[in-house]
């Protein structure tokens, strides 16, 4: 197992990545050549790993170190861990540690919407989804429910910031994803081949039920921000609006269970 380094020097200019920048920092951290991530719990870093990512540090409840986190510790390479207490480790991140590992990786660098989406028969499309719990949510749902591919708009909350990859389990690291940053992405997804259904609160839609949907060889399924949706423009843009039946008076879901709904319904996979 990788030697452990006693926690004792907060002021350790290795712990930086852990303590003193945030994610943002983190994310230009070698600008213009990419920068870090920190992923949460042995889980996560293990998908992190098995996707080819390079660790750079990482962190440790001395009491997960003979635990959960132990298989992990042993795959990590020649890099500085360093170990101590759950209040000291709280005191240094001021975060509560979910299953008491933090690992900080290298950004690997992103394909363009080209690459991740040739062969795929089914992708996620995001529209200012700034929140990363949502985001996370909507990634797992993706890995689970036959999506092979998420985009982006760069409005969207970064899926490799800690909180997004926690609630996604790592699936940001399994699921083919990159951000569309040309203005006019539902026209260039569409010369991909794709057919666009925007999920959106209209009264001009097809049932998310129709066979014709779930018949077609390429769909992209478009959901937009929290609480305003998706723009105008962007419906506009889609060959097809999909409106979710509701009752008891419900108008709407969470964009994230929204996601769940729609991949489930309208994957190619039988």
């Amino acid at each position: 197992m990788t030697s452990l380094i006693e926690l004792q020097d907060y002021g350790d200019p290795r712990l930086d990545v852990f303590a003193r920048l945030n994610e943002t920092q983190l994310r230009h951290y070698y600008e213009p050549n990419g920068g870090l991530f920190i992923a949460e719990s042995p889980k996560v870093a293990e998908r992190a790993l098995s996707a080819g990512i390079e660790p750079v540090a990482a962190l440790v409840d001395r009491r997960e170190a003979e635990g959960e986190a132990r298989g992990i510790l042993g795959k990590l390479g020649d890099i500085p861990v360093f170990t101590g207490g759950a209040e000291a480790l709280r005191n240094l991140t001021n975060i509560p540690m979910t299953r008491g590992l933090l690992v900080c990786f290298t950004r690997p660098e992103l394909k363009s919407v080209q690459e991740i989406t040739e062969g795929c028969r089914r992708i996620a499309v995001l529209e200012n989804v700034t929140n990363p719990t949502n985001v996370g949510a909507i990634f797992r749902s993706a890995a689970a429910l036959g999506m092979d591919a998420v985009l982006l708009n760069k409005a969207c909350s970064d899926p490799f910031y800690r909180r997004a990859s926690r609630v996604a389990m790592g699936t940001t690291f399994q699921v083919p994803w990159t951000y569309a940053d040309n203005d006019h992405y539902i026209d260039y997804i569409k010369e991909l081949g794709f057919r666009t259904a925007a999920m959106a609160l209209r009264r001009d839609t097809v049932s998310i039920r129709d066979p014709k949907l779930k018949a077609l060889e390429k769909l992209a399924i478009v959901l937009g921000a929290e609480g305003d949706g998706l723009s105008d423009e962007t419906i506009d843009s889609c060959d097809y609006t999909i409106k979710i039946p509701m009752s008891h008076g419900v108008d709407s879901l969470n964009v994230a269970a929204c996601s769940a709904v729609a991949f489930w319904e309208l994957s190619s996979v039988t």
